[in-house]
């Protein structure tokens, strides 16, 4: 019965974590802009952030 807290310990720890941050990618061929997470493909790049929304407007 002791490995039971415990184990609802590891269970809860992933409600702990914070939201993934948002980037601003440019697209190498089209100069376009786009808000990602993660990279988009081949042919983008970083150019700012982390933010903290969707629209990349809220810098963390």
């Amino acid at each position: 019965m002791k490995k039971f807290p415990l184990l609802l310990l590891c269970l809860a720890l992933p409600a702990w974590a914070g939201n993934a941050a948002w980037y601003r990618w440019e697209g190498k061929g089209a100069g376009g802009f786009i808000c990602a997470q993660t990279s988009p493909g081949e042919g983008w790049k970083k150019v700012a952030g982390p933010y903290r929304d969707a629209a990349c407007s809220k810098p963390r």
